[in-house]
This record gives structure tokens, C-alpha cells and sequence, in this order.
């Protein structure tokens, strides 16, 4: 096969139509619906309300406004408690490290578990009456330092934040180390004949050649953290009251109570915040990459 060959045109005419069914085409009606009063009532008769399912996201007393601050809360926290420890992490079993591969597998191993299966564990750890932590602590006289991990408000998002760490931290790492593996030992080399130190190489060698690393990372965990439902739904339910409530779990439940138009109109304002600034990313990030 030659490896310079150039394909037909119309060779990209199936995944384009592919594409159009498969994800244009529902995203489109979605948007149409959002405007609409679709509901489990309407017997197939459905009209067009406008922008009113959008004011009352806006408007209502039911905090849906707060549900789009928690997740893009949750996004921004999410990202910052793992980006950081995972590069560090990747930094060191890079190193000449006496069983570096097995750390490596054990850092990895949680982010291929079901979300479902790590909430439900996290959930029998953190309980408070008898959950493991606890007994825990009691178990090391340390009761002063007993929480309600997944009822009290001051804890509950640290709780959250927490087990969502555990499970992401390994799988940035990963795709760190691949960054890290690409940038040649040379530079490094010629950094330490002119006295640099750890600092030094890390903010004018590591972290510029890593950009395209880091882009991956953020936009991965933008796109993680704006749908997040498992986790937060199996842990918390949205509790206390509505604390911990995110766009997708205020959706699930307006969809389950039969309101479609309303849960189409939040799941559209999700796709709007997960576009505009994952473009927004990318764009910023590009501009920061380097050439070797």
C-alpha cells in the first residue's frame, strides 16, 4: 500500500451522514424540544413555548441555578485536586524507581472500576454510624475527628471530592507519563550543566512541553466534570436537601417526574457550558504549545 495515497472524496460521505443521524440530527431535536412543553401528559400533542422552560430554570424556587453552580464548581475543584498530584505523581515514577510499574498499575487500577461500584463502596466507607472511616478513627481514639461525611454540609463536597480524586488521580497520571516520555532526556541533560534545579526544569522545560498533555487532561476532565451524576447520585443523592445537586441530577429528575421539554432544556444549557468552554480551552492551549 502506498503510503501517500489520497482517498476519494466521497469517501467521507458515509461518516459525515453517520455522524449527522447519530449525534447532529438528536442534538438539533433536543435544542427543538427544550422550547417546547413536552411532558409525560401531552398525548403526542406538543407546542412551542419559547424560552419559557429556560426562565423558569432561572427563575423557579427549585435552584436549578444552584445545580449549574455546583457543576461548574465540581469541574473546576475536580480538575485542580487531581491535575496537580497526578503530575507530581508522573514526575516521580518517571524516575529510576525500584518497582515504579507496579505503582503505576496500583495508581491506574481505580479509574477502569464503574463509577456505580466506587460510590456504592465510598458510600459503606463514609457512613457514619458504622462505616469503615469512622470506626477508623474510634477504633485509634481519635473520635474528635469523626465526621457525617456524606450528610454534613461543611464535609459532604470534600467527601465527594475526595473519592473523585481516588478514582481520577491514576488515569491523569497515565497520560502524563506519555507526555513525559516524549520530552528528550537532552534537554534535561544540557538544564543540569547549567545548574538548574527541579523548579527550574519543571516551569521552563516540563510544563511547556507538556502542554499538550495537560490540554488532553483539562478538556477529558471538563467534559468528566460538567456531566458528572454517578458518583454524586450514588454517594449523596443530591443531599443534603439539594447541596450537592449538578445539572445532571436535577435532569434525571425533571425527566423522571415526566417534565422532558424542561430536562431537554437543562441538558442543552450543559451542551452550550461544555462547547463554549471546551473551545475556549483548546484555543487558549494551542497557543501555548511548543515545538521540540
Amino acid at each position: 500500500m502506498k503510503k501517500n495515497k489520497i482517498y476519494p472524496k466521497w469517501f467521507i460521505i458515509a461518516p459525515l451522514i453517520l455522524y449527522a443521524v447519530f449525534f447532529l440530527l438528536p442534538s438539533l431535536l433536543g435544542v427543538w424540544y427544550s422550547f417546547t412543553d413536552w411532558n409525560v401528559r401531552s398525548k403526542g400533542v406538543i407546542n412551542f413555548v419559547g424560552i419559557n422552560n429556560y426562565i423558569e430554570i432561572f427563575t423557579s424556587n427549585k435552584n436549578y441555578s444552584a445545580g449549574i453552580i455546583n457543576t461548574l464548581k465540581f469541574t473546576l475543584i475536580s480538575n485542580v485536586v487531581k491535575l496537580i498530584p497526578a503530575l507530581f505523581l508522573a514526575i516521580l515514577l518517571k524516575e529510576k524507581l525500584k518497582g515504579k510499574n507496579f505503582y503505576r498499575t496500583i495508581f491506574y487500577l481505580p479509574s477502569i472500576l464503574p463509577f456505580l461500584v466506587i460510590g456504592l463502596i465510598f458510600k459503606s466507607i463514609l457512613n457514619f454510624n458504622d462505616g469503615l472511616l469512622n470506626s477508623a478513627l474510634e477504633f485509634l481514639h481519635l473520635d474528635f475527628m469523626k465526621q457525617k461525611w456524606l450528610s454534613d454540609l461543611a464535609v459532604v463536597w470534600k467527601s465527594i471530592y475526595g473519592v473523585d480524586a481516588w478514582r481520577g488521580i491514576g488515569y491523569v497520571m497515565t497520560i502524563f507519563l506519555a507526555g513525559l516520555n516524549a520530552i528528550p532526556s537532552s534537554y534535561y541533560e544540557a538544564a543540569s550543566i547549567d545548574g538548574a534545579n527541579f523548579f527550574h526544569k519543571l516551569r521552563f522545560i516540563t510544563l511547556p512541553m507538556l502542554t499538550g498533555s495537560i490540554t488532553i487532561n483539562l478538556v477529558f476532565g471538563l467534559t468528566y466534570g460538567l456531566k458528572v451524576f454517578d458518583i454524586v447520585y450514588v454517594l449523596t443523592n443530591g443531599g443534603p436537601g439539594h447541596a450537592t445537586e449538578v445539572l445532571t441530577t436535577y435532569s434525571y429528575q425533571v425527566y423522571a417526574n415526566g417534565s422532558y421539554g424542561l430536562a431537554t432544556a437543562l441538558n442543552t444549557i450543559l451542551f452550550l457550558i461544555t462547547t463554549v468552554l471546551g473551545v475556549l480551552i483548546v484555543t487558549y492551549m494551542s497557543k501555548q504549545e511548543v515545538g521540540e
